[in-house]
C-alpha cells in the first residue's frame, strides 16, 4: 500500500507519522510518500519521520519529494494537508477582517472565505494530476475550509472524503469522562464542517443509550471550558457545540478579544520555527510535547480509521466525515456536502440517518450552507461580484457595509494568489 501526503512538510506530521507507526497492523503501509515544495522543511520532517518509523518498528519506506507527480505516482491514497501563503496568509485572515469589527479566522467568515479563495483552485489542480496519474486514487481532505474543498473536489468527480479532527476529539474526551473505551462512545454529531453539535452521546452505537445529560450535569463546567462558553449555554441547548460555535454565539465577546492579543497564527508560527528546530536533531525519535499545542490532536488516528475503510484494510466502519448529503438532511441540496456519521467502506461514504432536527440548528446549517454554494463559486471563477455576494450572504456578516469593506480588503491582501485580481 502506497500513501502519499501532500504537505508533508506541515510541523503536522510527525502527528501523522506517528499514528501510522502505532496502528500499522491497521493501516499496513508499504511506502509513504512526503510531498512538499518547501524542501528545507520537508527535510527536517522527512529525518524525524523515518526515525519515528525506525523506533516503533515499523517496516514502511518514507520518501520525500517537492516532485508533486512522482510523489502520487501509483498512491492507493493522497491525504491533502496544505496550506496556500502559509502561516503569514493566516496571520492577514484573522487580522484584516477585524478592522471592520468582523470575526478574524481562518476557516469561517471573511478570512475563512480568502481561505477557500486560495486553496480551492490549488486543490483542484493537485487533484487533476493524481487522476492523471491514478484515476482510482482516494482523496482525503484535511485541508480547510474542509466542507467547501471536499465540495469542490466532489463536484469535479473525485473520490474524495474530507476529514476533521473535531469529532474524534469529542469522542475521546467524552470515553475518559465516562471512563471507556473510545470505540463504546457514538456520538450524534450534525452539521456542517466546523458548524456541528453533539447532539448525543451513546455507548455501544448509534441505537445505545444516551449519556449526554449525564455528562452535561456531572461534567458540565469542564466541558464548557474546554469550549470556551458559558455552562448557561449547553445546560440551555441541551447539546454540546463545536469550539467553533462560540463565533457565533458570542461574536461581539470573540471580536474584542482577538483585538486585545497576537493572533493565532503568529503564535504558531513562533512554535512552528521551535518545532522545527526539535526536528532537525538526529536525537529526536518521537513526536514532541509541543506538537501537542500546534492543534490536531487526533488527527492521525481520524485518517488511520478513514483510510483503512476506504481501502479496505479494516478500521472503522462507522467514522464522521464530510460527504455529500444525499438527503440525509431533506432542507439541504443532495450534493451539499454535510459533517456527520457515515458508513465508510471501498465505495465512499455513506451518511446514516440523523433525527429531524430543531430549527435552531437547520436554520444555521441552511444559512451557512448558502453561504458555502457562493463561496465555491467565488473561489472557482472568481470577480469582485461573487465575493461580495458571498459576504453578503454569511450570517457574521450579513450587512451591505461590512460585505463592501471586506471585499476590497480580501482581495488587496490576496491578490498574488487570486489569477482573476
Amino acid at each position: 500500500m502506497k500513501l502519499a501526503v501532500v504537505g508533508g512538510g506541515s510541523t503536522y506530521t510527525p502527528e501523522l507519522i506517528d499514528g501510522f507507526a502505532r496502528l500499522r497492523d491497521t493501516l499496513p503501509i508499504e511506502e509513504l510518500v512526503l510531498v512538499d515544495p518547501a524542501a528545507d522543511r520537508l527535510e527536517l520532517v522527512g529525518g524525524l519521520a523515518r526515525r519515528i518509523f525506525a523506533k516503533q518498528g515499523h517496516p514502511g519506506r518514507i520518501v520525500t519529494t517537492s516532485d508533486l507527480d512522482a510523489g502520487v505516482a501509483d498512491a492507493d491514497a493522497v491525504l491533502l494537508q496544505l496550506r496556500v501563503g502559509g502561516q503569514a496568509a493566516r496571520n492577514q485572515d484573522e487580522t484584516w477582517p477585524l478592522e471592520c469589527g468582523c470575526i478574524g479566522q481562518e476557516t469561517t467568515g471573511a478570512g475563512g472565505l480568502a481561505k477557500a479563495m486560495r486553496t480551492v483552485p490549488v486543490v483542484l489542480d493537485i487533484a487533476e494530476r493524481v487522476r492523471r496519474t491514478n484515476p482510482n486514487a482516494w482523496i482525503i481532505d484535511f485541508t480547510n475550509p474542509v466542507g467547501i474543498v471536499t465540495r469542490a473536489l466532489l463536484q469535479a468527480g473525485h473520490k474524495a472524503v474530507g476529514l476533521c479532527n473535531v469529532a474524534i476529539g469529542f469522542q475521546r474526551k467524552f470515553a475518559r469522562l465516562l471512563d471507556v473505551t473510545p470505540a463504546e462512545v457514538h456520538l450524534d454529531h450534525v452539521g456542517l464542517n466546523h458548524l456541528t453539535w453533539e447532539l448525543g452521546v451513546r455507548l455501544g452505537g448509534p441505537d445505545g443509550e444516551n449519556v449526554l445529560p449525564k455528562l452535561l450535569a456531572e461534567h458540565g463546567d469542564a466541558i464548557a471550558d474546554d469550549l470556551r462558553m458559558p455552562r448557561a449555554v449547553t445546560d440551555r441547548l441541551g447539546v454540546v457545540p463545536s469550539y467553533y460555535l462560540r463565533y457565533f454565539y458570542a461574536h461581539d465577546a470573540v471580536v474584542r478579544e482577538l483585538g486585545t492579543k497576537p493572533s493565532r497564527a503568529s503564535e504558531v508560527a513562533a512554535m512552528e520555527r521551535e518545532l522545527l528546530a526539535m526536528y532537525g536533531d538526529p536525537a529526536l525519535d518521537e513526536k514532541p510535547a509541543l506538537l501537542a499545542k500546534r492543534g490536531g490532536a487526533f488527527y492521525s488516528e481520524a485518517a488511520v480509521d478513514l483510510a483503512s475503510s476506504l481501502l479496505g484494510s479494516g478500521g472503522s466502519a462507522v467514522q464522521v466525515v464530510n460527504t455529500y448529503n444525499k438527503g440525509t438532511l431533506p432542507f439541504l441540496p443532495d450534493d451539499a456536502v454535510i459533517e456527520v456519521q457515515a458508513r465508510v467502506d471501498g465505495t465512499g461514504a455513506t451518511p446514516l440517518a440523523v433525527p429531524a432536527l430543531d430549527p435552531l440548528y437547520a436554520g444555521l446549517i441552511a444559512n451557512v450552507t448558502a453561504y458555502e454554494d457562493l463561496a465555491l463559486e467565488a473561489a472557482l471563477r472568481g470577480g469582485r461580484d461573487r465575493v461580495f455576494k458571498a459576504l453578503l450572504a454569511h450570517p457574521l456578516i450579513g450587512q451591505f457595509e461590512y460585505a463592501e469593506a471586506l471585499t476590497d480588503k480580501l482581495i488587496a491582501h490576496n491578490r498574488e494568489h487570486l489569477a482573476w485580481a
